[in-house]
């Protein structure tokens, strides 16, 4: 990983709520984060309802670092919910999805950053000091990519495509982000394979993407559930 220049920021993290559906991963995070800055408090959380519980009079975190992938949210809608409910706390995501549609649908929704999950604690203190200041951190593939046109329709615009998929085309793109193959969708379908590859080809068309990986990408960017 190469070093990224950086310029002295003035570091204030006092208070971290970590929400990772890891416990393992969020109490090594957690650890980094007392060892990195002094007399940081730091609450760790599994699920988005668990962490929006820990928030209260007596612990009012200076930030908020959030995992996309947990047990009871999908996509970016953990992220949505959050952002709504803490409206004045910065958000940096950290995540294993690193697509640079989803991270940039998240910076434009609001994110004060992204850090993918096999960033290094050089890094993530670098990142942690950046949104403590009030700034935006992406790291600098993704910051390099930011004015690509092709890069992303909005969440509301993905949301619209995917509530116009049929109720048929709707399970087998939920079968899709599940990774089942096409065989095992037409089996827990009790459909042919070749009408499934007939739904697939319609929903790809649908949603204006050239195959299964770009479709799941879009909805991995919303909650599916909600979307429909």
């Amino acid at each position: 990983m190469k070093t990224e220049a950086r310029d002295p920021i003035p570091c204030g993290v006092k208070a971290v709520l970590v929400i990772d559906d890891h416990p393992l991963y969020g109490d090594a995070l957690a650890s980094t984060l007392r060892r990195a800055f002094q007399d940081c408090r730091v609450e760790t959380a599994t699920t988005l309802c668990d962490g929006i519980e820990r928030v209260g009079a007596d612990f009012r975190p200076d930030l908020v670092m959030l995992d996309l992938k947990l047990p009871d949210v999908t996509g970016l809608s953990g992220f949505l919910r959050l952002r709504d409910r803490m409206p004045d706390t910065p958000i940096l995501v950290i995540s294993a999805l690193t697509s640079p549609e989803l991270v940039h649908a998240l910076m434009a929704e609001g994110a004060a950053g992204f850090l993918p999950k096999e960033a290094s604690s050089q890094v993530m203190q670098h990142a942690l000091c950046v949104v403590s200041a009030g700034r935006k951190y992406l790291p600098p593939e993704y910051a390099q990519s930011r004015r690509d046109p092709s890069l992303p329709p909005d969440v509301h615009a993905i949301s619209q495509r995917i509530a116009e998929l049929t109720p048929q085309q709707t399970r087998i793109m939920k079968l899709i982000c599940a990774g089942k193959p096409n065989k095992q969708i037409a089996y827990e379908l009790q459909l042919a394979e070749a009408t499934v590859k007939a739904h697939i080809t319609a929903l790809l068309r649908r949603l204006g993407v050239q195959n299964r990986t770009q479709a799941a990408v879009l909805a991995e960017s919303v909650n599916l559930d909600e979307a429909v």
